[in-house]
């Protein structure tokens, strides 16, 4: 062998090599991704092994759509893309569930599932969970790539990035074939390769004319309401929006997932006047929140009389403008932008709004505060939804930082209007769809996210879509106390099956021992059956930031047919009297 044949082969021996699975770890890390929620297996067990080893955080579920809901949740709480990994087809059907929901809710999250190989899949020739799985995401989601070479690995994932988080945030699919985890190449080329992004979310100023037409609508109402979206809890600028409401003294309200930007005690809060604050308004402006079915589409009797109001609204898509009633001001941007360019405008000698609006509100307000405050205090056994809901928002008083996620349908409505929060991001729940299941994901998120102690406060129904995943707050020993709202039924448990021995469509067992779930995993579970109980063990879970389930027994009877959105449910009069 002569000296240069030697010398090359040398010198290929001592070469450094990566692979796929490397790549995409070092992708996410050089972007402060350094968690990822999912369920192992073919093909992707490998990459959470090597992703453990390379210091990330690896949390993994029982369910895919579990572990979806998380990421969705962790977007929301981090303003960067939740990751969630899953198998190729049913893994990854799984986990577009939750795709779908964090792209409604504008909130940035990734997907990325293994998938077979293209030759296979485009001449259909029937491999292992084989799946076109791209040309499915594509209509659910705001982006979808495919990687197919190990060098383009660093561009796949940086676009993604860019894509969930840029404009309206959403969710984003990152299809990784089989192959490419195993496909090598030089460790220097490799890491040459990676993209770090840079302004992923860059600020979008809105127009000059736009703020001007914004301030003069706003100067000439003289019932102004503010409508404070999840977007502006999303875009973290608290103490703007803060700024803005009080300099302006217009009443506002929050929609769910916005409570607690300012302390639902604040004197210019709403809620409990948002009967009469729709109604009567005349000028309504939006930062955050869109007029979708969860504002009545900004119509019907609850918003007055057709063309009585006039609309400004902050949006960073155009798109939204006009989508159900004409928008007089809209101001397209991001909300940090768009309210301190409104602010810096402002000047000094701004008229608030007067004593007649803002104190017809304040005595609404206090009027129903008074109705409401001996129902929440009410030691009813078995319990009502006022009773043991007025003990837990005692509770969430007591412990501000503590993160409040709630799912139901009547556990859901009551908790919503009942616990005040008084902190941003505290609060959260379905979000836009409304959907049922994401409760365990989200908890899950929370805790790993923040830190925090975790109150979950689930519909017995709502809880079965994915109680499976306290095995999974047990196993990384998260401080979640889940609290199930135990009526032994969907909505109630006291239809009757008139027709046949089985039981009703809407009927569980009898006062379930849930709590016995927690206990068979490690953790601790109590069953409360008043309201005593209920706040003690409580009050006792998050002193411990032990897993914890609290089995509330809720008389069977409270609670109505589809929480408060039964117009939504047709009802068949056919055969009726």
């Amino acid at each position: 062998m002569s000296a240069n044949v030697q010398s090359i082969n040398t010198a290929e021996a001592e070469q450094e090599l990566t692979d796929g699975f490397h790549l995409i770890i070092d992708a996410l890390k050089l972007n402060g991704l350094n968690t990822i929620y999912g369920v192992p297996g073919i093909p992707i067990t490998d990459f959470g092994r090597m992703a453990q080893a390379a210091g990330m955080r690896v949390i993994s579920f029982r369910h895919e759509q579990n572990a979806g809901n998380a990421a969705a949740i962790a977007g929301y709480l981090t303003q960067k893309p939740g990751i969630c990994l899953t198998v190729s087809a049913p893994g990854f059907l799984n986990g577009l569930t939750a795709l779908a929901h964090a792209t409604t809710n504008c909130w940035p999250m990734i997907l990325i599932s293994g998938s077979s190989e293209r030759e296979i899949v485009d001449l259909q020739q029937g491999d292992y969970e084989e799946m076109d799985q791209l040309a499915i995401a594509k209509p659910l989601c705001k982006a979808a790539y495919r990687v197919l070479h190990a060098e383009d690995i660093g561009i796949g994932v940086a676009r993604a990035i860019r894509a969930a988080v840029t404009g309206r945030p959403g969710g984003v699919y990152l299809d990784l074939p089989a192959s490419l985890f195993g496909q090598v190449m030089d460790a220097a080329a490799g890491e040459k390769s990676l993209v770090k992004v840079v302004d992923p979310a860059p600020a979008q100023f809105p127009g000059p004319d736009a703020v001007t037409r914004a301030l003069d609508v706003l100067k000439g109402a003289k019932k102004p309401l503010i409508i404070l979206g999840k977007g502006a809890a999303y875009a973290q600028c608290d103490d703007l929006v803060r700024q803005f409401v009080e300099k302006t003294g217009i009443p506002y309200i929050a929609m769910s997932m916005a409570k607690g930007l300012l302390p639902d005690t604040h004197d210019l809060y709403a809620g409990a006047a948002r009967s009469l604050v729709l109604k009567e308004s005349d000028c309504v402006m939006l930062i955050g929140a869109r007029l979708n079915w969860l504002l009545s589409h900004g119509k019907g009797k609850q918003w007055g009389a057709p063309g009585s109001k006039k609309f400004v609204q902050i949006d960073i898509d155009p798109k939204e403008m006009d989508s159900n009633q004409p928008i007089d001001a809209p101001l397209v941007g991001d909300i940090e932008s768009c309210l301190t360019a409104l602010l810096e405008r402002m000047g000094d000698d701004w008229a608030k709004p007067s004593n007649d609006w803002t104190g017809a509100i304040r005595d609404k307000v206090e009027a129903n505060v008074a109705r409401m405050a001996p129902k929440l205090q009410n030691n009813n056994v078995p319990m009502d939804y006022h009773g043991a809901l007025g003990r837990l928002k005692r509770i969430v008083a007591d412990h501000p930082d503590a993160i409040l996620v709630n799912e139901g349908a009547n556990t859901l409505d009551f908790a919503r209007s009942i616990i005040d929060m008084s902190k941003p991001r505290k609060r959260l729940d379905v979000g836009t769809w409304g959907v049922m299941g994401v409760g365990m994901g989200t908890a899950i998120a929370a805790a790993v996210e923040t830190g925090n102690p975790v109150i979950a406060v689930e519909g017995d129904s709502a809880f079965g879509f994915s109680g499976m995943e306290v095995e999974t707050i047990c196993r990384y020993d998260l401080p979640v106390c889940v609290v199930i709202f135990n009526n032994s039924g969907i909505y109630r448990g006291t239809d009757v099956n008139e027709a046949g021995e089985d039981p009703a469509t809407t009927v569980f067992v009898k006062e379930a021992k849930y709590d016995l779930m927690m206990q068979a995993f490690g953790g601790e579970g109590v069953t409360a059956t008043s309201p005593d109980d209920l706040e003690r063990a409580v009050r006792d879970a998050i002193a411990s930031g032990r897993p914890t389930m609290v089995n509330v027994i809720i008389d069977p009877a409270a609670g109505t047919e589809s929480g408060r959105i039964g117009n939504l449910n047709p009802q068949s009069v056919v055969g009726k009297k």
